[in-house]
């Protein structure tokens, strides 16, 4: 059978995480989760940053014993030795990042819609046509481009972090102050989560980088330290410039940053930038999919036509036309914020499962060769997966009702597709 290809190095890696995490989520949602925390909405990005290492070092470990596409599947079937777990994990990933590139996409339509008076959803599918072409010519040209988006979208955030830190505010900034106290940090903690995810989806790539075992534990690190240091200083600089109640209010908080400390051409400036970083996150979005899509049809959980490569472009057609097909569907969820949880609710049960994984491996397969291993351990049991699965569990008691269901819903249909799966093998 024909194989993917190895393209991706250390730096290619690292900017690609970094572009994962640097996404649609800071532009749309630090004016939301500033109405929650007020100034101290830095302290929320912090806890993010916290749970995202957290997260973040298991995967490491993890992707450097097993470098495969499908790989939450694939970390979950040899630490539980469950093929029905391990599938609704992957199923999950794999439904959120669907989720994900529909309701970017839509973002990306309301953004364009300033420049060209152009219909939101047309200029979403349309996104989401393009990119999806950009990911079948090649993982090599689609890294090269999420590489030139990196630099545009951190330079539009570092903007912000300049003006933040140079405007001349006559009024000091408390930064310890809460409209609701530490409830309103740890919901916008929740909430802005949302912007740290994507540096899983690295592992999903696995199989087209060069030496993996290596280079994956390196690039996630450097992703989430990057990216939570450059949000840090984002939270800090934006309530310099507008108070939060202002940045609540505001439908593009980071434009309106810009425009407050450089006049109105900064706004078109940080609304281009904007544009960039939402058709970096889709991109991203719409690869790491399409590989999850291959693994698990790899593993005999998919079915075997999604395997299938292209023996030009060496990418995985049929999974990719599949993701186009289903996100263009998705398009048809609206509100951004609604969405965001839905998908953090997800992933915070995948980081759950994640990091059990790396603790009962550590019993279970105690020899297997790791070329990295989680930092601060008693004896065999690695401390900080523990603390991992604690926040994950605190986090998704925090979601409403209404969240919790869809999340239910979609781990529902996830077990009704595997139970009538005629592809399935057991054990295989």
């Amino acid at each position: 059978m024909s194989e993917l290809k190895r393209h991706m190095g250390l730096f290619q890696l690292t900017m690609y995480g970094t572009g994962l995490i640097l996404g649609a989520g800071i532009y749309v949602l630090i004016g939301e989760a500033a109405g929650f925390a007020g100034n101290s909405v830095w302290i929320a990005f912090v806890m993010g940053s916290i749970v995202a290492l957290f997260a973040g070092f298991s995967y490491a470990e993890l992707s450097s014993i097993f470098p495969k596409a499908a790989a939450e599947y694939v970390f979950i079937k040899n630490a539980f030795k469950n093929n029905f777990f391990a599938f609704l994990i992957g199923w999950l990933t794999a439904i959120t990042s669907i989720i994900t590139a529909a309701t970017v996409a839509l973002g990306f339509g309301g953004y364009f819609a300033e420049f060209v008076n152009i219909p939101i959803i047309v200029s979403a599918i349309g996104l989401l046509v393009i990119l999806s072409i950009v990911n079948f010519i090649g993982i090599k040209e689609s890294a090269w481009t999420n590489t030139i988006f990196t630099i545009i979208e951190a330079s539009g955030l570092i903007l912000i972090i300049v003006i933040g830190f140079t405007f001349a505010n006559p009024e000091p900034v408390n930064y310890t102050e809460s409209p609701t106290g530490f409830s309103g940090i740890v919901i916008a903690f929740v909430l802005i989560f949302f912007a740290f995810i994507g540096f899983e989806d690295m592992a999903n790539i696995a199989e087209e980088v060069k030496k993996p075992k290596r280079t994956l534990p390196r690039a996630i690190i450097l992703s989430v330290v990057i990216s939570g240091i450059i949000y840090i200083l984002v939270s800090l600089a934006v309530v310099r410039v507008v108070n939060w109640e202002e940045l609540a209010t505001s439908a593009a908080p980071i434009a309106l940053v810009a425009e407050r400390g450089l006049g109105s051409e900064a706004h078109i400036l940080l609304s281009a930038i904007a544009l960039f970083a939402i058709t970096n996150t889709v991109l991203i979005t719409l690869i790491a999919g399409s590989r999850i899509f291959y693994g698990m049809a790899k593993e005999k959980v998919f079915p075997s036509i999604l395997e299938k490569i292209h023996f030009k472009t060496k990418t995985p057609w049929i999974s990719v036309i599949v993701i186009l097909i289903t996100s263009v569907a998705f398009t048809l969820i609206g509100d951004i914020v609604i969405v965001a949880n839905i998908t953090v609710f997800a992933i915070v049960i995948t980081f759950a499962a994640v990091n059990l994984s790396v603790i009962v491996l550590r019993y279970t397969e105690p020899d297997i060769e790791r070329k990295f291993k989680v930092p601060i351990n008693i004896g065999k049991f690695p401390i900080l997966p523990l603390f991992g699965v604690g926040i994950s569990v605190y986090m998704a008691l925090q979601f409403e009702i209404e969240i919790v269901l869809v999340g239910i819903a979609i781990i529902g249909i996830g077990a009704i597709f595997y139970k009538i799966s005629k592809n399935y093998k057991p054990n295989s």
